[in-house]
């Protein structure tokens, strides 16, 4: 569907009916001439029905050229479909020791597993993925990739650990987006006495002013990647998850937030042990909200998938708003040009 940001220029396309009455009134005029000379008619004659309509066309296709402008001049804007092969997508999955609990069976890990390896094969072909795991600190299993083998390994690898950094997960997830970025992620996750410490690693830095840090832009604004992320806890370490959002806000990625197990928790067993586990949704929803993301729950296994499935839908019926007054100013000038060679062409004049 085609909108326009300066719809009032449409009123211009008035003129359209005048130039072609304008138009029929000077050929009726032309006429009425011919027929006070006789000996003009065995040229008509000459001429002909084809020869006849032939003069028209170059008149049409400047009229057609100038209409063109007029929609030009009205900043058209249509609703596309961003290219697939633009499209990176960063699934950042917890797998602290909580993730062993056999809740959700045949455990949390497994189901976790089983709904990234069906989300990675329902992908377009030209699509890349990438893996981040995340317990007490975070790591990139995959690098974004196409190469769906190697994803599905990667998956297969997942090894649990302790504790739960959301915020460093989040961190090296935006850092895989942004490969060219000078991110000190080794020194944000696990170095400096405090959060700010922390994000301060995240800049570029001092030193290398080659590189200057990235201007700010809107809120999802970036449609060229989003980050999907999934825990059954709450930050137990690490950079503040909230601070980490705000800086993929800043870059307009944005983060689609994934909440595994009962909300408000429950017990569950984990190698003979009864453990209480429940995952911070408020930071979640925050999260997604700050990044123009969303939030998602995730009780059981059957709704991971049916989530998973319901994010890759958001990506494949992804629109984006484009405007597209260059493509009707080409089509008048190249309309206005066909005009003028075919007046050339058929009747060696201009006009």
């Amino acid at each position: 569907m085609i909108a326009f940001q300066s719809p009032e220029a449409l009123w211009l396309l008035l003129a359209g009916p005048l130039l072609a009455a304008a138009y029929a009134l000077l050929m009726r005029r032309r006429r009425r001439i011919a027929l006070r000379f006789p000996s003009l008619a065995p040229l008509r004659e000459a001429m002909g029905p084809r020869q006849s309509l032939r003069r028209h066309v170059p008149p049409l296709l400047a009229l057609l050229a100038i209409l063109a402008a007029i929609v030009a001049v009205a900043r058209p804007t249509a609703t596309i479909t961003l290219p697939s092969d633009k499209r990176t997508i960063v699934m950042a999955i917890d797998v602290s020791l909580s993730m062993r609990a056999s809740d959700i069976e045949p455990n949390r890990l497994v189901a976790a597993q089983n709904a990234a390896r069906e989300f990675v094969r329902k992908q377009p072909d030209d699509t890349r993925v990438g893996i981040v795991t995340f317990a007490g600190t975070a790591q990139l299993v995959q690098p974004p990739t196409k190469d769906r083998e190697e994803l599905l390994a990667a998956i297969d690898r997942f090894g649990l650990q302790r504790a739960t950094a959301i915020g460093s997960g989040l961190l090296v997830s935006l850092a895989a987006l942004f490969p060219d970025e000078d991110f000190d992620i080794e020194k944000a996750v696990l170095g400096g006495t405090s959060t700010r410490e922390r994000m301060r690693a995240l800049q570029p830095p001092a030193a290398a002013p080659r590189k200057a840090a990235p201007e700010p832009v809107p809120p999802g604004s970036f449609r060229s990647g989003a980050i999907i992320l999934l825990t059954d806890g709450r930050r137990t370490t690490g950079p503040d998850p909230l601070e980490v959002a705000a800086l993929a806000a800043k870059r307009g990625v944005r983060v689609f937030t994934v909440g595994f197990g009962k909300i408000g928790g429950g017990q569950a067993e984990i190698e003979g042990y009864s453990m209480y586990m429940a995952f911070d949704e408020t930071t979640l929803k925050s999260i997604a909200g700050i990044t123009q993301g969303e939030y998602f729950h995730a009780p059981g296994a059957e709704e991971l998938v049916k989530i998973y499935d319901a994010i890759a839908a958001r990506f494949e019926l992804e629109r984006q708003h484009t405007e597209i007054s260059a493509l009707f100013a080409a089509l008048g000038a190249l309309l206005l040009a066909a005009a003028g060679a075919l007046s050339v062409l058929w009747f060696r004049r201009v006009g």
